[in-house]
């Protein structure tokens, strides 16, 4: 007879330490040596894990009124500047906007501003650490004051949340340059004449990967975010689930991506870094943990997915334009072994993404549950799986 199981089934072994977790890498060794049914039947939750630059993210923060009120309409967070124009003292920080100039004839709070940027200013906080914060307010008789000069920490604001608008993008792309100069990208330096390539998705370690159909991740989904629980608000920006497919799933470029929402304050950072991309800008560095409920052999079989059977466009960034030249597909396999040929030319590889620290957030996801301590949630709503991806023609 055929295993299944619901996630409520799941969750009440999870209460009473019954539960079986395996990591997505535990699992692929798993079904190679007991077969997909027996696996099925032996284990109840998957752990994934990815640790990877994450731009489209960033912070809301809510200052609490100061006395008098202000209503803040320009804001700078150690030099770095914050939107304020939907509430009084409500803050969005944007994880890849970059410090710069302020009124106040200041670059930066910090020294090595010009590698600094919203993410770092969010790992700051996130690492308990103050934050210098400069704004002018919009005086009306509601809110008479028309400056603030503070330092902040998360413990002195009310709430302070990420609120990520496109993240976990299932599958990305393969970054060469073959022109005759270096090119400073969102994937890090591109070398000449097809000097490396660097990939951006940690192929069968990748959260989305491992449920190709989404057949248990959707909005609401509890997820592992920054080192503290997480959920899935919405779909991501960009989310275009109807790229190419191989027959076992697996798109062959970026494909569907999610929103994620989760509690800054709970956060470690360990899993929450600023970076910066030469030429390029700031970043942020974050760790996701999607745990995947094996409710049948066909999720179980979605996460035994290989390397070898996951591809990726390897797009050259040499030509400037939105539609770039492709040298084909590759697969994850073979970007992993640290080479692969392109025109005859053996080019090194390198990975964007942490897969030692991917591998870590599976595996500390893994005892959350197993101690008891995370339980997983039924999604509210699919992901939509007809979202067009429209492009702007001009």
């Amino acid at each position: 007879m055929a295993t299944t199981r619901t996630i409520a089934e799941i969750n009440q072994k999870i209460r009473t330490g019954e539960v079986t977790v395996w990591t997505v890498e535990e699992t692929k060794t798993k079904v190679a040596e007991l077969g997909l049914d027996a696996a099925t039947a032996a284990v109840d939750v998957v752990t994934t894990g990815t640790f990877e630059p994450m731009e489209s993210s960033g912070a809301i923060i809510n200052l609490g009124h100061t006395d008098p009120p202000i209503n803040i309409r320009e804001c700078y967070l150690d030099g770095v500047m914050a939107y304020g124009g939907f509430g009084a003292v409500d803050l969005y920080l944007g994880a890849s906007q970059a410090a710069g100039s302020t009124r106040w004839g200041d670059s930066s709070d910090n020294d090595g501003a010009s590698e600094r940027g919203g993410g770092h200013v969010i790992a700051q906080l996130i690492a308990g650490k103050s934050v210098h914060l400069r704004a002018l307010g919009h005086v009306s008789d509601c809110y008479p004051r028309a400056t603030l000069d503070i330092s902040i920490t998360r413990e002195t604001i009310n709430q302070f949340y990420l609120f990520n608008p496109r993240n976990l993008y299932q599958n990305f792309i393969v970054g060469v340059n073959s022109s005759d100069r270096p090119l400073l990208t969102y994937l890090g330096p591109l070398q000449p004449f097809l000097g490396n390539a660097v990939y951006a998705n940690a192929g069968a370690l990748s959260p989305m990967l491992n449920d190709p159909h989404l057949r248990t991740i959707g909005i609401g989904s509890r997820l592992f975010v920054g080192g503290a629980p997480g959920y899935i608000a919405w779909e991501g920006t960009q989310h275009f689930p109807l790229q190419k497919r191989l027959p076992n799933g697996t798109p062959i470029g970026p494909s569907a991506t999610v929103a994620l929402i989760g509690d800054a304050k709970q956060m470690q950072p360990e899993w929450v870094r600023g970076c910066y991309f030469s030429g390029y800008g700031p970043s942020l560095m974050l760790g996701v943990g999607v745990p995947i409920p094996i409710l049948d052999k066909t999720v179980l079989q979605g996460c035994a997915i290989s390397d070898q059977d996951i591809v990726a466009p390897v797009i050259d960034f040499s030509i400037p334009r939105r539609v770039r030249p492709s040298f084909g597909l590759v697969s994850y396999q073979q970007l992993k072994s640290g080479c692969l040929t392109i025109n005859g030319s053996r080019v090194r590889t390198a990975p964007l993404s942490s897969l030692y620290l991917g591998r870590k957030v599976a595996a500390t996801l893994k005892d959350w549950i197993l101690r008891g301590e995370f339980e997983l949630s039924e999604p509210v709503a699919p992901l939509p799986k007809q979202t067009v991806f429209l492009p702007q023609n001009n």
